[in-house]
């Protein structure tokens, strides 16, 4: 029998409901046994793999330290698959710049450095479409054997500006340009794969395309 996954989404803040939603379309083609909502330990407990929602980084690491849960958190992304979107990618970065005053908790896993709302605030929020080589095995090729491009989506987004360790694998990097330092010269890093860790500045729950979500779940898969 094939292996089947369970899959928490971290619910304390931010954009959880659309993530479910994501992956509950993907249940009858991929092998999703069922979408956890996670607030407490014991639901933890309960998944195989886990997403970290964008949303406000600091409130969802606040609020995890008050649930009980941050602690436990940290142990299961640096032992279980854990995708982290947007604020979900702060959490799990070792390093963010830009941070508030005081600084902020972070579950110190993923090996980068990310830069908090690099590319400003609500009102410079963008979309952008591009080809990702990295999403070939789970898209589904046109007539011409063309993989139709990726629109992602970038609301207060932060960037990964150093990638801390030699296993860090770079996904998707952003044409010139876009971001607002003279680091955006060369293109910003925008999602890396690091052993059972996916971290992305974007917000792939937010465009009806589930191809980052299929991407995951094999990933996750894979790890079993």
């Amino acid at each position: 029998m094939a292996k089947t996954l369970t899959i928490g989404v971290l619910a304390l803040q931010g954009a959880f409901i659309e993530h479910i939603h994501a992956l509950n379309t993907l249940r009858s083609s991929e092998h999703i046994s069922d979408v956890v909502e996670v607030r407490t330990k014991q639901e933890l407990d309960l998944v195989d793999a886990l997403i970290i929602p964008g949303g406000e980084s600091t409130s969802i690491a606040l609020i995890a330290e008050r649930c009980g849960i941050l602690e436990d958190l940290r142990e299961f992304a640096r032992t279980k698959p854990t995708w982290g979107t947007c604020a979900g990618l702060i959490l799990l970065a070792k390093t963010a710049i830009h941070t508030k005053k005081g600084g902020q908790q972070l579950l110190n896993a993923l090996p980068v450095t990310v830069s908090r709302n690099q590319f400003g605030r609500q009102v410079d929020s963008f979309s952008i479409k591009l080809s990702s080589p990295c999403l070939e095995h789970v898209s589904e090729q046109s007539a011409t054997g063309a993989v139709e491009p990726f629109e992602y989506v970038f609301i207060r987004a932060p960037a990964i500006v150093s990638l801390d360790d030699s296993e860090v694998e770079p996904l998707v990097k952003l044409p010139p340009g876009h971001g607002q330092t003279e680091a955006s010269e060369d293109g910003l890093l925008v999602a890396v794969r690091y052993r059972k860790m996916l971290g992305t500045s974007f917000h792939p729950e937010l465009t009806n395309d589930t191809r980052w979500h299929r991407y995951f779940v094999r990933m996750a898969l894979a790890q079993e």
